[in-house]
């Protein structure tokens, strides 16, 4: 897989469900760390990915710590607005990952200390909360897909 999205405790099916299409569309796999805020059957999940369920590689996981124990040498990068640096500012590859936390108050404080150094954030307007999970998670992704030369996309 070119790239993993990860979603620490969503909790807005919608959201899932459109993060879950950009990776069908992109093969990246999407990592769900529980507990969610919704049931994986939920209509407005499914509805959110349309019919693109059957091509997704997804896994779930009990918690953060567990997905860090399965991958070990992974880089991962966690999208924050308490980043000092831009998402556009780090070179990544294949195999990367990418921590997006839960659509209320973002990534716990002892994931965002463990990544201090690969913290990352999308420029918005200064007194504006943050952009929608599912358009965050595009803007990242398709920025390392253009630094590597949209490999596997056409």
């Amino acid at each position: 897989m070119p790239f993993h999205i990860v979603l620490v405790e969503p909790e807005i099916p919608p959201n899932t469900g459109n993060v879950a299409r950009t990776c069908s569309v992109t093969g990246c796999t999407l990592h769900l760390v529980h507990p969610l805020g919704f049931k994986i059957d939920d209509t407005k999940l499914k509805r959110a990915g349309l019919d693109y369920w059957h091509e997704l590689n997804i896994e779930h996981h009990q918690s953060f710590e567990e997905l860090m124990a399965k991958y070990p040498d992974g880089r991962f990068f966690c999208s924050t607005t308490k980043a000092s640096r831009h998402y556009t500012e780090f070179e990544y590859r294949e195999g990367d990952f990418f921590v997006f936390g839960k659509e209320t108050s973002g990534l716990p404080d002892r994931i965002l200390e463990a990544h201090k150094n690969t913290l990352i954030r999308i420029p918005m307007r200064p007194n504006t909360r943050s952009l929608n999970l599912s358009n965050s998670v595009a803007v990242v992704v398709f920025e390392a897909f253009r630094q590597n030369g949209f490999f596997g996309l056409v």
